[in-house]
């Protein structure tokens, strides 16, 4: 097993990740600021792996602090062998209003972080990256092969991350595996329903909004658009549950570790795609709860479909999802119900 570095291990998709990575029989550092989660999910994740994990808390582009978590693993003669790489702002919007703060987080933190690595002689990656760089696809199913051409300034960075991957890999092919994994639509949460997905303020995404109008945390959702050239008018998108999602992420590292150098390009997805009201359906049947909507305007920026061809993933990794709507709904509300208020709720 190795020594695993997780930047953002504290975040809906790296808590998850970090479950699956402690029962796997890895030991984990984990960095994370806590700017966007809690402290709280990684004392849960420790709790369900039933083992624990190194907390380093501080700033991925902090050069300083990166050196002395790498120096002392090597101090300690358990080098950091591999990274998974989480850290990094997410919100289209936001990343509309704040350019220069995302390109500062996501590409210069990312710099910051292979240049660690390359003086540490750790050249193993798996990366976090989206659908979101796809733009308006031009195909659905959408392959690897799809042009990449984002259209806001978040799926900008994530393309420029890649860009900086592939260059680095090809300036010493022989040195550096690395996976980019492109998600689509992560949603769910742990079955335990003792970690899940806690977003700051309003939620930016549909699942997590869905669940605290079900809860009872919000009025209403808003479902933008009723005349998508989809079967009931709103828009469709592929949803992976996140328990899936991080066995992707174990999958990956699994062949980095085991093969030679190499840049795997992979997307992470069902291959299904679901709409926004058979989703909200989907969640009252889950819950039992009703969700009140209304349909608005279309958002700018959105597509009608949006779904994965994900056999590569299959091909490369032998990895497909496992669980369902349902199961993505009955774990959501697990979660959800438990922890009304999220992590700030908890004792």
């Amino acid at each position: 097993m190795a020594r695993l570095l997780i930047t953002g291990g504290a975040g809906f998709i790296g808590s998850h990740t970090c479950v699956v990575l402690l029962e796997a029989g890895h030991d984990l550092v984990v960095l994370d600021d806590f700017s966007n989660s809690s402290p709280v999910a990684l004392e849960r994740v420790q709790e369900l792996a039933g083992r624990s994990l190194e907390l380093v808390r501080g700033d991925l582009r902090d050069p300083v602090l990166l050196e002395q978590v790498f120096a002392s693993a090597d101090a300690a003669g358990a080098p950091i062998e591999a990274v998974i790489h989480f850290a990094g702002l997410k919100a289209v919007g936001e990343s509309v209003a704040q350019p220069l703060r995302y390109w500062d987080v996501n590409v210069a933190g990312s710099r910051a972080l292979l240049s660690t690595m390359d003086a540490h002689g750790c050249r193993t990656l798996v990366f976090s990256s989206s659908a979101t760089l796809y733009g308006y696809p031009e195909t659905v199913p959408i392959p690897e092969t799809a042009p990449v051409q984002p259209i806001n300034p978040y799926g900008h960075t994530k393309a420029s991350v890649e860009r900086m991957l592939a260059d680095l890999a090809a300036s010493a092919p022989d040195a550096w595996r690395i996976a980019c994994l492109r998600y689509f639509n992560p949603v769910g949460a742990h079955p335990s329903g003792r970690i899940g997905e806690d977003p700051n303020g309003i939620p930016n995404n549909l699942f997590p909004f869905v669940s605290q109008v079900a809860i009872g945390r919000r009025q209403r959702l808003s479902v933008f658009g009723g005349d998508w050239p989809t079967p009931d008018g709103s828009g469709v998108r592929d949803y992976i549950h996140v328990m899936d999602l991080a066995e992707g992420h174990r999958a990956a590292l699994d062949a980095l570790l085991g093969d030679r150098p190499q840049l795997l390009t992979l997307n992470l997805g069902s291959g299904v795609g679901a709409s926004v009201l058979e989703v909200v359906r989907a969640f009252e049947a889950a819950s039992g709860r009703a969700v009140p909507y209304e349909v608005v305007d279309r958002r700018p920026g959105d597509a009608a479909i949006t779904v994965a061809d994900p056999s590569l993933a299959a091909e490369r990794l032998g990895w497909r999802t496992q669980r369902s709507l349902a199961d993505m709904c009955r774990d959501g509300w697990a979660w959800q119900s438990a922890n009304p208020q999220g992590y700030q709720g908890a004792s």
